[in-house]
């Protein structure tokens, strides 16, 4: 089964039908015993990234995150345990009554782009066709005419000449700095928009949904009424709906049985329910708030690393990324892959897809991840008081989703409390807050050992679970600045790591794991790759403190 938002294969491009993408968008694992709110993060992310690949013209992908994000909210979501539980969650069922109303508002685009999808694979499969008669009648053997490109990864589709990270680094940089920049343009007219008092029509034209609402209305055949009508009936049927089992891990039940001749459905939207919020509640899509968080307990000194004796948590503790979820310089030289047209016409990154740079142990692959050489030595120099005094830093790495990878451009140091093993952020609403603002995506963690050597230990592996659930290409990078060698890019296995972590249910700060093999290196070899003159910006939130 695919991980939640990596894409579902590798492989030639080839268009997809929308039947088979539902069935790709349901086919991931759910676990239960991942906090809720790291859940709704993740509902978060996913629309996020759908509504990159939509500007960029991959409906495929887009279409398939959307329709997983109603997947997860409506099915699994609304079923779990944290619901039923004792913990006081009014933050998390307020958070899940506004996923709900997004997927309302998503099962138009999902509508919109139904046909358009359709319409590409029917052309695909007829010209196919009409290859493989042209081929069977004439002199080509049998072996080379079945030669014919299969369905893969939707990312792909349409896409004459993927992208390989290894030799692609160069316009990747130049790819990253033309978009960053473009999308600060647009937050900067969204929010000079809202100082003006401009509508929400008017401030969604400004950029990302009126960049969707231009592309879409351009579709063909849409019948307006029918949407409405489907909605009404479900909400009707809504106390009949089966109730999926939130406390198993079962493959999820299919919200719609799809083949080529069924008639084809959407997920169902449920009738919005009232809920007990007190007023001064803080409204958030997925943000946990913050005084929700426990005090961790008096910390034993940091094991030694054995790499016969892994370590682990039993709770996620309340350190970075715990959830889940752009300036040109200069005109780039136009590089060899550019036709004319498109260097006249600058960058686009919708004429570019990465191709995904590494898989998972499940065999599931992983986009690439660009990652600026100079951020560690920088992010060190930022750290240096506290390494000095035997006190651990801690940074969250930022960044966004560009022609199917994602890029590193934002060093975010927020407001914390450390010791010499320990590294715990205070005010977690206010990175949740920065991230949304800026409209960026997290994309992993980075800290330091002071004194310890370079390796994860279980207080990190429960703390990147926090991560790497939300986003499977997530990473953690250690720096250990005294010792050899000094630094590293970690990912956790999947299998085992992943899942034995999730499961764990030991006490204690720090423990071993009776699994082996529970992370690897995600940088050499891995989906990790260092990009020269990537650029990158340091906002430091412990300001705020002084």
């Amino acid at each position: 089964m695919a991980s939640l938002s990596s894409p579902p294969a590798t492989g030639a491009s080839a268009p997809q039908s929308v039947e088979k993408i539902s069935r790709l968008a349901q086919d991931y694992k759910f676990n239960p015993l991942v906090p809720l709110r790291y859940w709704l993060r993740t509902a978060a992310t996913l629309v996020r990234e759908a509504r990159i690949y939509l500007r960029e013209g991959h409906d495929e992908q887009a279409y398939l995150l959307l329709f997983r994000h109603a997947q997860l909210v409506l099915v699994h979501l609304a079923g779990h345990p944290d619901l039923t539980g004792e913990k006081d969650v009014r933050d998390e069922r307020k958070a899940l009554v506004a996923a709900e109303k997004e997927v309302k508002q998503n099962l138009e685009i999902l509508e919109k782009l139904k046909p358009r999808i359709n319409k590409r694979y029917e052309r695909y499969t007829q010209l196919m066709h009409e290859r493989q008669s042209r081929l069977t009648s004439s002199t080509v053997s049998p072996a080379a005419s079945s030669q014919l490109p299969a369905p893969s990864d939707p990312a792909l589709s349409g896409v004459a000449e993927p992208l390989e990270a290894g030799k692609d680094s160069e316009l990747a940089v130049k790819l990253a700095r033309t978009e960053i920049s473009r999308r600060a343009t647009v937050r900067n007219a969204m929010r000079q928009g809202r100082a003006n008092g401009e509508d929400e029509g008017s401030r969604r034209a400004a950029g990302i949904w009126g960049d969707w609402e231009e592309s879409l209305h351009r579709n063909e055949g849409r019948e307006p009424d029918d949407l409405s009508r489907r909605i009404q009936e479900v909400r009707l049927n809504l106390d009949n709906r089966p109730q999926a089992d939130a406390r198993t891990t079962k493959p999820a039940t299919r919200l719609s049985e799809v083949s080529p001749t069924s008639t084809y459905k959407y997920p169902t939207v449920p009738r919005q329910k009232p809920l007990d919020i007190s007023p001064s509640s803080v409204v958030g899509i997925s943000r946990p708030e913050a005084g929700t968080l426990t005090k961790p307990p008096t910390l034993p000194p940091k094991e030694a690393f054995s790499k016969s004796q892994p370590s682990g948590l039993e709770e996620l503790p309340p350190r970075p990324g715990k959830i889940s979820s752009d300036s040109l310089s200069a005109t780039p030289a136009v590089p060899d892959k550019l036709k004319p047209d498109e260097a006249n016409r600058g960058l686009d990154p919708s004429s570019f897809t990465f191709k995904p740079s590494a898989y998972l142990e499940n065999g599931t692959p992983l986009r690439t991840v660009f990652l600026p050489p100079q951020l560690r030595s920088h992010f060190l120099s930022v750290a240096a008081p506290n390494t000095q005094k035997n006190l651990e830093t801690c940074g969250i790495l930022c960044g966004t989703l560009i022609s199917n990878a994602l890029f590193i451009s934002r060093l975010l140091i927020p407001e914390q409390i450390s010791t010499s093993d320990t590294c715990e952020t205070v005010n977690e609403s206010a990175i949740f807050d920065y991230c949304d603002s800026e409209d960026l995506m997290v994309l992993g963690w980075i800290h330091t050992h002071p004194t310890q050597t370079c390796f994860m230990s279980s207080r990190d592996l429960h703390t990147h679970c926090g991560y790497q659930v939300m986003l499977p290409e997530s990473i953690a990078i250690v720096c250990a600045p005294s010792q050899t060698p000094n630094w590293g890019v970690f990912r956790l296995t999947d299998p085992p790591g992943l899942k034995s972590v999730l499961s764990c249910t030991q006490t204690g700060l720090f423990h071993p794991h009776a699994e082996t093999n529970l992370y690897t290196d995600a940088l050499r070899p891995g989906h990790v790759f260092e990009a020269n003159g990537l650029e990158f910006e340091t906002v430091d939130q412990r300001v705020k403190q002084s």
